[in-house]
């Protein structure tokens, strides 16, 4: 072994033990979670309750930074100046995966930050006016064939997931419907239920009371298998319509070249977080479930949503505005 080599690894092993000691020590001081959304919000709400799940375990008290604007972009450069350490993390969702899509960002969210873990799992429920003669999705479909540009649906904004699922829809049946953007979906419901929009991927939480009411009627989940909130409800597959699988979701990153060790005990703390009891009523009444996964599993979610994503947005010819 020559001097430069045993200097080299030297200098590794120094940089192993270093991060080693850091993660037994951490956290060192209060840690910050931000928020791409405004207080209120289903994953202020989820952050709330991992962030004091950390302060217990963890001993450090954890702050909630709500940085809303432009899809998550203003938080992602926040983000991009926090120091390496692991006391400054983001709760992203996969908004934070397609604006810096649409958008062009200079930002990429695994290549310019480290993914720590995913946290939970949402489907969508396809909801439709009950003026609709449409009782299934694959009715929904042959309706739209045959109507090209009649139907309308609603989405919380251009570029939202709400927005993109729907196009993937249009992309794997071929049919062309009206997109009408909302600054929420909250704000779309009125129109939704009085029948002046035809149709929209809605979260499960917020539609459950519609359907129940029989003010919208419910087609099908936009999961992979049936959603534990709505299991009489079939999934796309089951009604028919195959190739739309979208599940929202959220989770926690951190500022690239935090160390591993650190990244990994985050990692864990999240899986106890979320599998808690009381975290798994919480989330199921949502509509949603926890799920805390290792950073190799979230950093490969990203990557996969991110081609999925990029691909809808170049088939679709979505464009910014």
């Amino acid at each position: 072994m020559n001097t430069k080599t045993g200097i080299n690894m030297l200098a590794l092993l120094f940089a192993v033990l270093t991060a080693a000691a850091h993660a037994q020590n951490f956290p060192m001081r209060p840690m910050r979670v931000i928020v791409p959304l405004a207080a209120g919000g289903g994953m202020d709400s989820v952050t709330r309750n991992v962030a004091l799940s950390f302060t217990e375990a963890l001993g450090q008290s954890v702050v909630v930074d709500n940085r809303p604007g432009a899809g998550s972009l203003v938080a992602l450069e926040i983000m991009a100046d926090a120091a390496a350490d692991g006391h400054t993390l983001m709760m992203i969702s996969a908004t934070t995966v397609i604006y810096p899509l649409l958008y062009k960002s200079r930002l990429d969210p695994v290549r310019d930050f480290s993914p720590v873990s995913q946290v939970t799992a949402q489907g969508y429920v396809l909801v439709v006016h009950p003026s609709l003669p449409a009782k299934s999705a694959l009715e929904l479909v042959k309706y739209a064939k045959a109507n090209p540009d009649k139907l309308t649906y609603a989405s919380s904004g251009i570029g939202s997931p709400i927005h993109m699922t729907t196009e993937l829809l249009g992309i794997a049946t071929g049919t062309k419907m009206t997109h009408v953007p909302y600054k929420g979906l909250g704000a779309a419901y009125a129109d939704l239920v009085s029948g002046r929009i035809s149709l929209s991927f809605a979260t499960i939480i917020s539609a459950q009371p519609h359907i129940k009411s029989g003010r919208l009627r419910a087609l099908a989940v936009s999961t992979a298998k049936r959603a534990p909130a709505m299991p009489d409800i079939p999934t796309m597959a089951e009604a028919g319509v195959p190739g739309v699988v979208v599940v929202n979701w959220y989770g926690l990153m951190a500022p690239k070249n935090t160390p591993r060790p650190v990244i990994n005990r985050i990692a864990a703390e999240t899986t106890k977080a979320v599998q808690a009891p009381t975290m798994m009523k919480h989330l199921l009444a949502d509509g949603s479930e926890g799920i805390g996964s290792t950073p190799a599993e979230f950093t490969a979610h990203i990557s996969a949503e991110s081609e999925q994503w990029r691909r809808v947005i170049k088939e679709g010819g979505i464009r910014a505005e």
